[in-house]
C-alpha cells in the first residue's frame, strides 16, 4: 500500500525519476496520510521488516472492497468494460468529449487521466496527439539475465547482503540478491535496474555487473579472516562449513570456481588460492545479456513529461481542465510500496484541484 517512511525528505530519495516533484507534493498527502485514510475506513495496515506496508488481512480484496465502498458512498459511477479510444476538447473549450470503443461518447467538464504506465511509446500516442511531450518509456525494476554463468544451478539461493554494481558507471546498490535460473534478481538487482533504467536501455541490456557477496568486509579484513581459519582450524576441510554466513551451496560453488578441492584442508590452502577466493567473494563479474520480460516487470520509467503539468495542481499546461495522476506521469519509484504512494499522492492532489477548479 505504501512504505513506512514517514519523513518526506527520505521518502523522495526512493524515486529515480520525479523525486523532486514529489517533494513538494507529499506534504499534501504523504505515507502517514495514506495510513490514516485507510484506518479511518476500517482498514489497518501492518509493516513488514523491509518497510513495505500491507493490510493486516494480507488480501488485496480488503483494499478493493474499501475503495468500492467509498466510491458508492460518494455516489461515484464506475463503468467497467468501457475503454476510451481518444478524447478532445469540446468546441466551446468548456470540457471534453471521450470517444469510447463501443462507439458511444462521454462528456465531462474536467478529465483526469490515471491510466498507468505503458512499456512502449505507442501506448502514449493518444496523449502525444494533444502536443504533450512524452518521455519515452523504458522498463524499470527488472531482473538481469546472465546466461551460461556458473551459478545458474543454484536457482533459488538468496544472499541477504550483497553489493551489485554496473561496471563502467557509478551505479550500485546494496541489499539482498536472489540467484535465478536465468541470472539474478532480488531487491539489490531490481532497485539497481530502476536507477539505471535509461543507461541500461541505452546499452541494449548488455553490460557487465560486479557482485560483492560480502560487502560488510574489506578485502584486507576478508583475507585476514581466511588466514585466521588456516591458523585456528588447520585440519578442517575448507568445504566443510560455509563462511561469512553464505549459503552452503554458494560457498561450494565459489570453491569450485577458484579450483579449491572439496577435500582440501585449511592447512594446505595456498596464498594464491586465498587471493582468488577473496577476489571471487568481493569482485565476481558477470556478463549480462538481456532482462526479464515485460510480463515480469513491475513498472516503467517514462510517461507524460513533468514539464507539461502545473506542478501545484497537476493540471495540463496544454489543455485546461485536463489532469494527470499516477504512473502515467514520468515518476517512478523503486520496489517497496513507493509507486503506490505516488498514486495516492498525485491522485489526491489532482482530485482536490479538480473540485476546486469546478
Amino acid at each position: 500500500m505504501t512504505h513506512a517512511c514517514f519523513v518526506n525528505q527520505l521518502m523522495v530519495k526512493n524515486y529515480p525519476r520525479g523525486g523532486q516533484f514529489l517533494k513538494q507534493w507529499l506534504p499534501y498527502f504523504d505515507a502517514q496520510a495514506t495510513v490514516d485514510w485507510f484506518a479511518a475506513r476500517g482498514v489497518a495496515l501492518k509493516t513488514e521488516r523491509d518497510g513495505r506496508m500491507f493490510p493486516i488481512s494480507d488480501s488485496s480484496e480488503t483494499i478493493i472492497d474499501c475503495l468500492l465502498r467509498e466510491a458508492k458512498k460518494m455516489n461515484v459511477q464506475i463503468r467497467t468494460s468501457t475503454s476510451a479510444k481518444s478524447f478532445y476538447a469540446d468546441a466551446q473549450g468548456k470540457g471534453f468529449v471521450l470517444d469510447l470503443a463501443d462507439g458511444k461518447q462521454l462528456t465531462t467538464n474536467r478529465l483526469l487521466i490515471a491510466s498507468g504506465g505503458h512499456p512502449r511509446r505507442e501506448g502514449f500516442d493518444w496523449l502525444a496527439e494533444h502536443q504533450h511531450d512524452i518521455q519515452t518509456p523504458v522498463p524499470s525494476l527488472f531482473s538481469f539475465n546472465a546466461p551460461g554463468n556458473y551459478l545458474l544451478p543454484l536457482s533459488g539461493v538468496s544472499v541477504p547482503d550483497t553489493k551489485v554494481q554496473i561496471m563502467g558507471t557509478k551505479l550500485e546498490w546494496r541489499g539482498p540478491l536472489l540467484i535465478t535460473h536465468w541470472g539474478f534478481s532480488g531487491p539489490s538487482v531490481l532497485k539497481l535496474s530502476a536507477w539505471g533504467a535509461r543507461i541500461i536501455a541505452e546499452q541494449n541490456y548488455r553490460f557487465s555487473c560486479r557482485v560483492n557477496w560480502v560487502p560488510q568486509y574489506s578485502e584486507s579484513a576478508l583475507r585476514e579472516s581466511l588466514l585466521e581459519e588456516k591458523r585456528t582450524n588447520p585440519k578442517q576441510m575448507v568445504a566443510t562449513y560455509a563462511r561469512f554466513d553464505l549459503p552452503a551451496r554458494l560457498w561450494q560453488a565459489f570453491l569450485t570456481n577458484v579450483e579449491i578441492p572439496s577435500m582440501l584442508r585449511w592447512l594446505d590452502i595456498s596464498g594464491k588460492s586465498v587471493n582468488r577466493l577473496v577476489n571471487t567473494l568481493t569482485n565476481s563479474q558477470f556478463d549480462i545479456s538481456g532482462k526479464s520480460t515485460y510480463k515480469e516487470e513491475f513498472v516503467t520509467a517514462g510517461g507524460v513529461a513533468l514539464t507539461e503539468i502545473d506542478q501545484l495542481t497537476l493540471e495540463s499546461k496544454r489543455l485546461p481542465g485536463l489532469y494527470f495522476a499516477g504512473e502515467v506521469l514520468d515518476v517512478d519509484g523503486i520496489t517497496g510500496g513507493f509507486n503506490f504512494q505516488n498514486a495516492w499522492t498525485t491522485g489526491y492532489i489532482a482530485g482536490r484541484n479538480i473540485v476546486l477548479g469546478s
